[in-house]
């Protein structure tokens, strides 16, 4: 399934196990000797009556994220579509919190889907090596450029960056190298964003662990979210990105960030472990 372009092996482990999550994202990911992908989810049940089902996810390096936004979205429209559940607002547990899906259906098929990201964070020592600007922009270093951007938490850790010509920056390049910068103790997804106008932001992701995607539903959260908190943008946007456009909305009422975009099935199949 993908989700704007960003595209996850999802297995049921309601019926399947997979004893060995981490080595399995890593060879099933690669696109010439196994299927292609982002990374590997689980779906599974929820250890805690606070939550419908769970959610783990591992990038294509093996690495397990703590959240994906995309891959939520996805995961709805699965249990949806598939008559595992028939609630259109499910609980789903993940490593950075209990997320809540609304499905919005067309022909009785989920067409796309609201998360409630939950609350974004800029102080987290484990994810971010701060100083006095700990909450505002920092100029970071990597090779020949001074790059300017803003640390936000979606769970997960992202630096978002604001140039003024995305389509032509080496995104490859540059985005290894801050991925790994020691500011970020445990690495960090790096947006690369673009002001189009209209409330629109273009974004590109060097994603953690699994390099250059398509899109990426946190990082589109914290695009967002440092966009409005530098006061390029309100409270709404739409972020463009590679695979899609996403709407953003952080919401003043309960400081919760909601992600909405379409979830989509590619192809089912076998595969041995």
């Amino acid at each position: 399934m993908h989700g704007a372009g960003n595209d996850y092996i999802y297995v049921n482990t309601l019926l399947y196990n997979i004893p060995q999550p981490n080595a399995t994202a890593i060879k099933w990911s690669a696109y010439h000797t196994g299927i292609g992908s982002d990374g590997l989810v689980l779906i599974g049940r929820a250890d805690t009556a606070d939550a419908d089902f769970s959610m783990r996810i591992f990038n294509a390096d093996g690495s397990e994220a703590m959240m994906c936004g995309n891959a939520s979205r996805c995961i709805g429209k699965y249990l949806y579509d598939k008559g595992i559940t028939d609630k259109t607002s499910i609980r789903l547990q993940t490593l950075s919190g209990i997320k809540i899906l609304d499905l919005h259906l067309k022909d009785n098929k989920v067409d796309t889907v609201t998360v409630d990201m939950l609350a974004p964070q800029f102080d987290v020592p484990e994810q971010y090596i701060t100083d006095s600007q700990s909450e505002g922009e920092r100029t970071l270093t990597a090779d020949d450029k001074e790059l300017r951007g803003t640390f936000v938490s979606m769970g997960n850790p992202h630096f978002v960056i604001f140039v003024d010509d995305v389509e032509h920056l080496d995104i490859a390049h540059y985005g290894k190298l801050m991925e790994h910068n020691k500011a970020f103790p445990n690495r960090c997804n790096i947006e690369f964003a673009q002001l189009t106008g209209n409330g629109s932001i273009r974004t590109r992701v060097w994603e953690r662990g699994s390099g250059i995607t398509m899109a990426c539903g946190t990082g589109a959260c914290a695009t967002a979210v440092a966009a409005a908190k530098t006061g390029r943008s309100g409270r709404k946007s739409n972020i463009i990105m590679d695979g899609g456009t996403l709407k953003i909305e952080w919401r003043e009422t309960d400081n919760h960030v909601y992600m909405t975009g379409g979830a989509t099935f590619v192809f089912e199949g076998e595969i041995e472990l």
